[in-house]
């Protein structure tokens, strides 16, 4: 008898065959996400569930006695309790990796954005206010051959750091855990304390997944140490930084301007002051959001979820949750 999984949100037509191949499928067809009593109801006779975002804890496991193996559509699993899915032996996996160029790409538009004002002059011409202005209030700065800070050189970092090296000819320097010998080579990057990156960059970039030790990695002390005229990109996880202490630094004009792909809250509530700053570029959590990456991202967590739930080894499992499990 073939496994049961739950698919608890659309997928491509080619991904949810893969996964028929191999077990009964049950998905969620409704028009907006599926929400939390429906999940639960759902998974009562789940082996497998295939999701993003929705936290994983004792609750909605207390509702799945059956349940083998989540696979998440996503890089990060901050919605695991990993606790939890330790102590009922449950398989969880991500989707690493296939995104990293996309991601990348990203990154890149959000230090051009920024640096050349992007969306705030196409506001003005379409507002037909182009004639009003003087050249030098529509100037911006220069990205070639200014220094880029990537705080986090995982393999996203990494590949941020080429576009920016090879590309505009800009100096790499960079903090992490630990130092990546083969990145400073590649990229000539200098590894550095996190206070002379934040002193010394004309871009700083934040790449760093989301962990009670990166909460609030970059807040106001961190700010103050910035240029007046830094950039600030978050490409990671919105909780990664002091929202409050950001607002204030743009408002009080302690860093130049700020490219965000992330936030505290999402969806951003209307009411965030970033939204009404002219000098922010917003962007609604779409690192990965291509079609062909997307397809990848659902493809890739499918064959982790098949794996899993068919007794084989899932190429993603998440590194917290690989000692213990018994496949």
């Amino acid at each position: 008898m073939k496994p049961k999984v739950f698919i608890a949100r659309p997928i491509p037509s080619e991904v949810e065959a893969y996964i028929a191949d191999h077990c009964t499928c049950e998905k969620w067809t409704g028009a907006s996400p599926i929400t939390r009593n429906e999940l639960l109801e759902r998974l009562k006779d789940a082996e497998g569930l295939l999701i993003t975002g929705e936290k994983i804890d004792d609750e909605l496991l207390d509702h799945a006695p059956n349940l083998k193996a989540v696979s998440n559509i996503s890089v990060g699993y901050n919605n695991f309790d990993l606790d939890a899915m330790k102590r009922r032996n449950i398989i969880g996996t991500n989707t690493p990796d296939v995104l990293n160029e996309t991601v990348a790409d990203l990154a890149l538009a959000l230090i051009l954005s920024t640096a050349r004002r992007i969306p705030e002059l196409d506001k003005l011409v379409k507002d037909g206010k182009w004639e009003d202005q003087d050249d030098e209030p529509l100037f911006g700065v220069d990205v070639h051959g200014k220094t880029l800070g990537i705080i986090g050189m995982g393999r996203i970092g990494e590949a941020i750091g080429r576009r920016a090296k090879f590309g505009f000819n800009m100096t790499i320097q960079y903090h992490n855990r630990h130092r990546k010998p083969e990145s400073e080579k590649l990229l000539d990057a200098d590894y550095v304390s996190m206070e002379e990156l934040l002193q010394t960059s004309d871009f700083v970039l934040l790449m760093v997944p989301f962990t009670e030790g990166t909460k609030h990695l970059i807040g106001k002390e961190q700010f103050a140490l910035m240029k007046n005229s830094a950039i600030f990109i978050n490409t990671s996880r919105g909780q990664t930084v002091d929202e409050n202490a950001l607002i204030q630094a743009l408002q009080n004009q302690k860093i130049l301007a700020a490219g965000l792909d992330v936030f505290d809250q999402e969806p951003v509530s209307p009411d965030n002051p970033l939204l009404k700053l002219p000098n922010v570029v917003t962007l609604p959590h779409i690192g990965s959001a291509t079609y062909q990456t997307r397809f990848d991202m659902a493809m890739l967590a499918a064959k982790n979820l098949v794996a899993a739930v068919t007794g084989k080894q899932p190429p993603n499992i998440v590194q917290e949750l690989k000692s213990g499990i018994k496949i």
